[in-house]
């Protein structure tokens, strides 16, 4: 019979007796801890987990988190959700940004125990006299762990007890004596210590607008300036949005110069694709002579942040066959066989006129440091948001590294990832450090297809670290559903984006001018694409969304509920035509839900843009924060019409040529 071998044991005045607590299952933990959460400021951060011991002694958890920049703790009690699944949950609100970290702490609670058993004891009409004994020793313990204003009432206490006086069991002076004397340094606490990347608002909420400068010229026919989009920003900002976003502003090669529609031979005077970055006159930091200059470029920048709007520039990492690198750092590119430098190609796609970077070559040191030296350029000129393009080519080391290099240097820089691809790759570029994501929206266009993307994204683990940006065109996308559409469509999928994600941009001014031309190749793409000529826009149209647009986005701004993602609800109505769903302004001590631009906030959007749609809705009202037994009012913030609702269910009707969406703000009187 095999000998089992005892392991040698430390003396107990070596080690602490080993702790008898269990931590499991904490959420937000992002990969094992591996990369933070995120949140902005005024943003909760709810922590929960399962936390147990053996036997039946009470514990007290508490959720601990540290401020950036400082050593000090704050602890937060946590509450049990559900005791029997032994589930705790705690909570705190951030108040400036930067990486807060946090964890779990609990203690075994021994004279909290000893006061329900007594308690039991009592009610059962148990001699106490020994147990009574017990807390005193329990009290004049804890009376040592006390600030001093408390450790005499400790002691007093304690006196009774031996005294055989059973009051101080009854009368609720122990509870606040348990919680004084918790300390971190007395604690079990939970590993790995996690963390949460706080960011300024605009990093969860923001409405972004896309425009090619080069056709802002305010003389059709000529190539538009930085100055142009400057005398014209008043337009933007009508609109409500936050965001500027303009592609690539560089120099653009002549070599394999890209024609209109994408034809592969350009006409004299094409201007090519903004996209085929560099020529003699510079590449990733030098701006397109036909634009203006640097000192253009900066005014622009000053100008915008002058009225609410922030400059996005476009980061593509590539180059056009005349961008200098390929003469200057050849390493940095791939060749074949033949020596000449492989261009860009997503089989059947070519893209002659652009080279990949060699993220593999030998090199890499020297190319990392120059493309983090392009970011820097440009933070340097006032710029501190990227819209990243195709981030999905290019290695997940080198973004998680870029990006906390930018951020060193500019705290608040926001990232948006233009990264249409597998759920997977996604969302590793979410968690390795980009701010915003390009998500599925253009494609999500049924009623179910909706309800099951925006509620993915709205639940855990997602919508702890994925923040979506929802689009419904880009120059690159015009989607089938939107070929030959009518005006009215492209209102229903503004009102969408606008309402079921606190981020969403447009490629304008194509999007508010209802453009529903496609290229007529079976390809999501527009006939004459911005991307390859100047085009000319008719902003004054009669047609345009604009009006629309900017009432969306005013009612966006000033209703606190549709910043946020995580309070995502759908409701029930019998009609597949209509969706309906509700957000709650997040908790915390900034809400105050007396006041009407922080109430919950309840949207029914028609999916048809031809024909009147109504139905009936059954309603969470738990979701929506009403009291079942009452009446409660819906104000529609589109129409300014108000209704008084009873009950959980209700009729809701739209008739898209006069109304796409309701967007109702619910409220109940004391």
């Amino acid at each position: 019979m095999d000998r089992i071998e005892k392991r040698a044991m430390p003396s107990s005045s070596q080690v602490r007796v080993p702790p008898r607590i269990v931590f499991e299952d904490i959420w937000p933990c992002i990969d094992g801890g591996r990369y933070p959460a995120k949140r902005v400021v005024g943003e909760p951060l709810t922590v929960g987990g399962r936390i147990y011991a053996d036997g039946h002694d009470r514990l007290r958890c508490a959720l601990a988190f540290q401020p950036p920049g400082e050593r000090k703790w704050s602890l937060v009690p946590m509450v049990a959700t559900n005791p029997g699944l032994d589930r705790w949950c705690g909570e705190f609100v951030p108040d400036r940004t930067g990486v807060y970290r946090y964890r779990l702490a609990a203690w075994i609670d021994h004279l909290g125990t000893w006061a329900d058993a007594v308690q039991r004891k009592l009610a059962a009409g148990v001699e106490i006299g020994a147990d009574l004994l017990v807390g005193a020793e329990l009290l004049v313990g804890l009376a040592n762990r006390l600030p001093r204003a408390d450790r005499e009432v400790a002691r007093d206490i304690a006196a009774q007890l031996r005294a055989g006086e059973t009051a101080p069991v009854w009368d609720g002076r122990l509870e606040p004596l348990i919680a004084a004397g918790l300390s971190l340094k007395d604690a079990v606490t939970s590993r790995p210590v996690l963390e949460v990347l706080v960011e300024k608002e605009q990093a969860l909420f923001s409405a972004w607008y896309e425009l090619f400068p080069r056709s802002w010229s305010l003389a059709p026919g000529q190539h538009g300036t930085f100055k142009d989009v400057e005398a014209q920003l008043d337009y933007v900002v009508g609109m409500g949005f936050d965001v500027l976003y303009l592609p690539p502003i560089h120099p653009i090669g002549v070599t394999a110069r890209k024609g209109r529609n994408n034809r592969e031979r350009a006409a004299p005077g094409d201007p090519g694709s903004p996209w085929a970055i560099g020529s003699s006159e510079g590449g990733h930091t030098a701006v397109h002579p036909d634009l203006g200059t640097l000192d253009e470029f900066r005014s622009l920048v000053r100008a915008a942040k002058e009225q609410g709007l922030a400059i996005a520039l476009d980061i593509a990492f590539q180059c056009s066959p005349d961008h200098p690198w390929v003469t200057e750092h050849p390493e940095w590119f791939r060749h074949r066989p033949d020596g000449t430098i492989h261009y860009a190609e997503n089989p059947p796609k070519k893209y002659q006129d652009i080279y990949p970077l060699n993220f593999e070559t030998e090199s890499w040191q020297e190319l990392w440091d120059a493309l983090l030296g392009v970011f820097l350029f440009w933070v340097d000129q006032g710029i501190s948001v990227f819209r990243v393009d195709n981030p999905h080519t290019k290695p997940f080391p080198f973004w998680e590294w870029v990006i906390a290099e930018v951020r060193a240097r500019e705290p608040d820089a926001i990232f948006l990832s233009e990264a249409f691809t597998r759920p997977a790759v996604m969302h590793r570029l979410a968690k390795i450090g980009f701010t915003l994501s390009y998500d599925y929206f253009p494609w999500r266009q049924s009623k179910q297809e909706i309800i099951d993307y925006f509620t993915e994204l709205s639940t855990p683990p997602s919508v702890d670290y994925f923040r979506p940006s929802s689009w419904p065109n880009t120059p690159d996308i015009l989607t089938r559903q939107l070929w030959g559409a009518p005006r009215e469509l492209f209102a229903i999928r503004y009102a969408l984006a606008g309402t079921l994600t606190p981020s969403l941009g447009i490629y304008g001014p194509a999007f508010e001018l209802c453009e529903n031309r496609d290229a007529g190749n079976g390809k999501e793409e527009y006939l004459n694409s911005e991307k390859y000529e100047i085009r000319t826009w008719d902003r004054d149209d009669p047609n345009s969304l604009a009006e629309f647009i900017g009432e969306i986005n005013a009612i966006r701004r000033d209703q606190l509920a549709l910043h946020t993602l995580r309070t995502l609800r759908f409701h029930q109505v019998d009609n597949d035509a209509l969706v309906v769903f509700s957000k709650a302004p997040h908790s915390g001590p900034s809400v105050d839900p007396a006041r009407p631009a922080q109430a919950t906030v309840l949207c029914v959007v028609t999916l048809d843009p031809h024909w009147t749609q109504g139905g009936w809705v059954d309603l969470d009202l738990g979701a929506l924060g009403v009291d079942p037994g009452r009446e409660f009012t819906v104000h529609d913030l589109v129409s300014d019409r108000s209704f008084i609702w009873s009950g959980a269910r209700n009729y809701v009707e739209l008739r898209p040529a006069e109304q796409v969406c309701h967007i109702f703000r619910v409220t109940q009187g004391n």
